[in-house]
């Protein structure tokens, strides 16, 4: 038979089982203003890092950037904090986060594209893009032609892979084009010749420059047109409207110049 002490003990594992199959787990809610959330209290958010300026890692480990800081005023126009997930990029671009319930918002130094707003809502732009080729500061290349017979990095699954490799099969160039599976690795495929040149997004190349100065230099531009937006789940208007919302006040009341100085640079003349 069991003692006073192994019926007490007994009788505790069975309270910690009830109250354990009675806890829930946080499947979300709603704002005030009526924006249906999968955090309470949050404002989840998917990125793919490193991307600076857009979002990248502080000395701290905290993330910061461009996008970072215009998705904070969003959550705090709906009264939540905003969350990071840190998630392939992949995973983001094929609206598999969203819908599965990883994130409430992408924010990924994203081109909207045709292709990507079968998937995804997008906001309204907050941002003009333009692809560039990077090389080792002193090499004399100003044109992918310059690049025949030599490998060009891109980034897997951007808008610049896609672009690069349009401009080689239509120009029918002889350049293998080698794709990394993220900006850290493809800057660092650069800066130690695995590759002769890389292309990406002009303000990715100007950080690193920032970073890392005299080490890689910008050879050209490609304007391609490119957008950058925000995205939520396909149906999600309430949200999409409050994203909207706060990059449209940002713009007006300053806000937005500030972070752009703060996170960009100098605007470039319209």
């Amino acid at each position: 038979m069991l003692g006073r002490t192994g019926k007490a003990a007994l009788l505790a594992a069975a309270m910690t089982l009830a109250i354990t199959g009675c806890a829930k787990e946080d499947t979300g809610g709603t704002t005030a203003s009526g924006v249906p959330l999968i955090k309470t209290g949050a404002l989840t958010t998917c990125t793919h890092l490193p991307y600076a300026p857009f979002q990248s890692k502080d000395t701290a480990g905290k993330v910061v950037g461009f996008d970072v800081a215009l998705i904070d005023l969003v959550a705090t126009k709906l009264g939540v904090t905003q969350e990071i997930v840190d998630t392939p990029f992949e995973g983001i671009k094929s609206g598999a986060d969203l819908n599965s319930g990883k994130c409430d918002v992408a924010a990924a130094g994203m081109t909207i594209t045709d292709e990507r707003k079968k998937v995804l809502d997008f906001s309204d732009p907050y941002f003009d893009a333009t692809q560039a080729l990077a090389v080792v500061t002193g090499k004399e290349v100003t044109t992918l032609e310059q690049l025949a017979g030599k490998r060009l990095g891109v980034q897997g699954g951007t808008t610049g892979e896609d672009y690069i490799k349009a401009q080689v099969a239509e120009k029918k160039l002889d350049i293998e084009v080698v794709s990394f599976k993220d900006l850290a690795a493809l800057q660092q495929a650069l800066a130690t010749n695995q590759v002769e040149a890389a292309v990406n997004d002009l303000p990715v190349w100007n950080e690193y420059i920032k970073a890392n100065p005299g080490k890689v230099a910008v050879a050209a531009g490609f304007d391609t047109g490119e957008q950058y937006g925000f995205a939520v789940k396909k149906g999600n208007a309430a949200l999409l409207k409050a994203v909207n919302e706060a990059i449209s006040k940002a713009k007006s009341d300053g806000t937005y110049d500030k972070l752009y100085a703060t996170w960009i640079g100098a605007k470039p003349a319209a």
